[in-house]
């Protein structure tokens, strides 16, 4: 399978560099705003639907179902503490995308049963996004894979420069966030990564 380049943004980062990265080539967007209000939340992931509307990225909105409705969004990542994937699933049908976060194997075999389509798993570097975030080896990332047999992105500190190892561990995908969006050139961070995942 075709592996994924998935950026997480936010609009922090602004709206040029998003737009840079969808021109360049994104398979998944997913926007993960935090500490706004739900309205503000629903305008950015509206405006986020209309910018990805003339390219085959899908748009993911993290953590919250109700935003993820209102939007139009092409699904949504849940993490441990949000609505479960299986209530997720009866409200978005079968067509739309739930990712899961799984940092266990215990965690990915109940996304699985529970109809997710793919994981996220990490982190595998230090991410100032997530600055909470429980580094992962390289043991549980490949049970993961073995135990949970739908796609997984990595996820967590990764850049062009060191995401050669979680792709040589299995990774289905790279979800990356500061590491395209903070470049001076997104554009160029993306088309690097992409001959990358081609290798």
């Amino acid at each position: 399978m075709k592996r994924w380049l998935y950026l997480i943004a936010d609009f922090s980062y602004g709206e040029e560099k998003i737009q840079a990265a969808l021109d360049a080539g994104i398979d998944y967007i997913q926007l993960r705003e935090k500490n706004i209000s739900s309205a503000e939340y629903l305008l950015r992931a509206k405006r986020l639907r209309e910018m990805t509307e003339k390219y085959e990225t899908r748009f993911i909105i993290n953590d919250r179902l109700d935003i993820a409705l209102l939007s139009g969004a092409d699904g949504v990542h849940l993490g441990q503490t949000d609505v479960p994937v299986k209530d997720a699933r009866v409200c978005l049908g079968k067509d739309r995308i739930i990712g899961a976060t799984a940092k266990t194997v215990e965690q990915a075999k109940k996304a699985v049963e529970d109809g997710a389509d793919y994981l996220g798993s990490g982190a595998w570097f230090p991410t100032d996004t997530k600055k909470d975030a429980v580094p992962i080896s390289q043991e549980v990332y490949q049970a993961i894979l073995k135990e949970a047999p739908i796609p997984n992105v990595a996820v967590g500190g990764i850049t062009a420069d060191n995401c050669k190892w979680p792709l040589s561990c299995g990774a289905h995908g790279l979800a990356i966030s500061a590491g395209i969006l903070k470049a001076e050139d997104p554009a160029a961070e993306v088309r690097k990564i992409r001959k990358l995942l081609a290798i």
